[in-house]
């Protein structure tokens, strides 16, 4: 099971990440827990400087951008071990 986090206020683009994040789980049926993380300390924590973030099992992959679902994808099945 994968741990994937999407940091962000909850601003338009946070959630289209987030709504990609989770089509991407369902279509490539991972085992992942997806939570969104609002507070400005929590994703300062995270390592974040800007929104919205996205981090997979501690680690951050992207901030400040909207990745391409193709490199969702990739990221997701790399962190799931396939």
């Amino acid at each position: 099971m994968i741990d994937v986090k999407i940091a962000g206020p909850g601003c338009k683009n946070c959630e289209e990440l987030a709504s990609r994040v989770r089509a991407a789980i369902e279509r490539l049926s991972i085992q992942a827990t997806l939570v969104k993380v609002t507070d400005y300390k929590e994703i300062a924590a995270l390592g974040i400087l800007m929104t919205p973030g996205l981090v997979v099992d501690g680690k951050v992959l992207s901030q400040g951008k909207l990745p391409t679902e193709a490199t969702l994808e990739s990221w997701l099945l790399r962190a799931a071990g396939r």
